[in-house]
């Protein structure tokens, strides 16, 4: 879903630049478009480091695209019955100026965008895309439960490395003194431990007429979808912070002894976020009015919460799917066309 922003809005450089690099989901094909490494310079929304790493590794560049794509389409996925549903914008800043409030929504999209790097570099490694990196060859052996380590494991190892060096970058050009970036860096590296630590074990079965006396396994990536299930848990149960200096070190601390300590799996956020009910482009917030919603849900889809106590209007539309589907031998199904009217309500 994309709407058009029609405002001017000052933020300061070293908050828009966090995850400008999403804008390259917005971008044609990469592939085949970057010959030379002089071109990196020509792709929006990337800070200098992040230029000089498309000049490393050129290649790699339209798995980040689609990391890009994978994080812009699960956020949407995630959020789609919620008031902020990930509704991105046309400019550099994909998600608008969410991404840079300190909230638990820019603490997800900064998770779900890191995990996306190492996921897609890594499913590219896995498919050999990628000259600088193959498939995971260091496990080997025989594991505990009697299997033969073997077959291509995903080189996750590279991909979470090719995130921490493109995605952490312009938070790490703030410097440590910065709460923002502090909250930054921790998101984006709970959002990788969210593959980590779902990794899967596949095997296949050696042995006459398939009787698996031998079997061999590799390690695997969980969907991608898993990975946006995991990280939306973490949102909803997500840790409020604030600075704390220790010593030299700052810290970000629970902002109060009642809430749970976080761990590296956690998302944490700063600031409380808005509730998203009304217009406001100021702060980058766009309301519901108009919003689909459903009348009987008690959730956050249903029209009370969604449409915020305003009330929702309802009408009827015409729905057309497909229907009375025959398969014919051989080898096609046939449908009919069947039109119904359907009840919507959006919010007012």
């Amino acid at each position: 879903m994309e709407l058009v922003w029609l405002y001017m809005v000052l933020i300061p450089v070293q908050h828009v630049l966090a995850v400008t690099w999403l804008y390259l989901a917005k971008q044609s094909s990469l592939r085949g478009a970057l010959q030379d490494p002089g071109d990196c310079k020509g792709l929006r929304g990337l800070v200098e480091e992040q230029v000089r790493i498309c000049q490393r590794q050129v290649e790699a560049m339209d798995a980040v695209k689609h990391a890009a794509e994978l994080a812009i389409e699960e956020c949407q996925h995630q959020f789609h019955a919620r008031r902020w549903n990930c509704s991105t914008l046309q400019g550099l800043q994909v998600f608008g100026k969410v991404t840079i409030q300190g909230t638990r929504e820019s603490a997800f999209i900064h998770a779900i965008a890191a995990a996306g790097v190492a996921f897609a570099v890594t499913q590219a490694c896995s498919h050999g895309e990628l000259e600088d990196c193959g498939c995971d060859r260091k496990i080997r052996g025989v594991s505990a439960e009697g299997f033969q380590w073997s077959g291509c494991s995903d080189n996750l190892s590279y991909g979470i490395a090719f995130s921490q060096a493109f995605v952490d970058n312009p938070e790490r050009s703030r410097g440590i003194s910065s709460s923002r970036a502090l909250m930054n860096l921790h998101n984006n590296e709970a959002g990788r431990k969210a593959i980590l630590s779902h990794m899967k074990v596949e095997c296949k079965c050696h042995g006459v007429s398939g009787s698996c006396e031998v079997r061999t396994c590799w390690k695997v990536m969980p969907p991608f979808r898993e990975v946006g299930n995991v990280l939306k848990e973490k949102f909803e149960g997500a840790t409020e912070v604030h600075p704390k200096w220790v010593g030299s070190r700052k810290l970000l601390v629970p902002k109060s002894s009642r809430f749970k300590p976080y761990t590296v799996h956690d998302l944490i956020y700063l600031l409380a976020s808005p509730d998203f009910c009304d217009w406001d482009p100021r702060h980058g917030v766009f309301g519901t009015s108009g919003r689909q919603c459903n009348r009987t849900s008690p959730a956050m889809d249903g029209c009370e919460l969604l449409c915020c106590g305003r009330g929702f209007r309802s009408a009827h539309t015409e729905v057309v799917e497909r229907c009375g589907c025959k398969f014919r031998w051989c080898c096609s199904v046939t449908c009919k066309q069947c039109r119904h009217l359907v009840e919507v309500h959006s919010c007012r």
